[in-house]
């Protein structure tokens, strides 16, 4: 008989006595780690079709299947597809700001299966899972890399390998907050490179760029030059969240 599976269970249901899972939007006790409570859910917005074919924003209305927005048209990213979970929004913020700077790294479990279930298109054809790195400096201060964590998250059930160390930070951009679109796409250029073990693994192969939240694509744009330069065949982009502004 095998004793494992009940003794984890009871192990479980133990630590849930003692620890109850809690919603990740308020923190009120619901039935599993990871949920959502009533009251919570309705307010998260989530990303579903229709949306942009390239960068997955949100659309109003159906326009067809491999419809692209406005943005993707005029000024096409360099990645092959993003794809986010919620619109990063004053409810969003509570589940993102505390996984990124408050040393919630709990919270990576649930929010990477939402991630993978987003991105399951994606995930289908990667080989190579990779963070969005941070440089050695932010790494030092803040302790752990919150992209990192989504990234091992989203690739655990997949076939995809996981590279964490794939990219890497070159040089100090500072932070990206206040600055503008074009403003963004010059303090990140050149600022990633690829470490030399990982060349030969890359060449030819679909990588799937993992970050936290999607501002202006300016970053992940920046990562994906990089990796594409260094023999990547495509770079699709997977994040928790992505801003969504108004249209004018």
């Amino acid at each position: 008989m095998n004793v494992a599976r009940p003794l984890l269970r009871a192990g479980q249901s133990l630590l849930d006595a003692i620890l109850p899972p809690l919603c990740l939007g308020c923190s009120e006790i619901v039935a599993s780690p990871g949920a959502l409570c009533a009251d919570c859910w309705p307010h998260f917005s989530f990303i579903a079709a229709p949306h942009c074919d390239r960068c997955g924003i949100p659309f109003a209305e159906d326009l067809g299947s491999g419809a692209h927005c406005t943005e993707c048209l005029t000024r096409p990213p360099r990645f092959r597809r993003a794809r986010a979970v919620l619109v990063y929004d004053d409810k969003s913020r509570r589940v993102v700001l505390p996984l990124k700077h408050g040393d919630r790294t709990d919270m990576a479990r649930a929010c990477g299966a939402w991630m993978a279930r987003a991105g399951a298109g994606l995930l289908a054809e990667a080989d190579l899972v990779a963070p969005v790195p941070l440089h050695w400096r932010r790494l030092f201060t803040r302790r752990y890399n919150q992209a990192a964590l989504l990234a091992r998250m989203v690739a655990r059930d997949a076939d995809a390998v996981l590279a964490p160390d794939l990219l890497r930070r070159a040089r100090w951009t500072g932070s990206q907050a206040g600055l503008k679109a074009k403003e963004r796409r010059r303090n990140v250029r050149q600022a990633f490179d690829v470490l030399p073990r990982w060349q030969a693994k890359l060449e030819g192969r679909s990588v799937l760029l993992i970050d936290d939240v999607l501002t202006t694509g300016a970053t992940v744009d920046a990562c994906t030059r990089a990796l594409k330069s260094a023999g990547a065949a495509h770079v699709d982009v997977l994040t928790l969240a992505r801003v969504v502004r108004p249209a004018l």
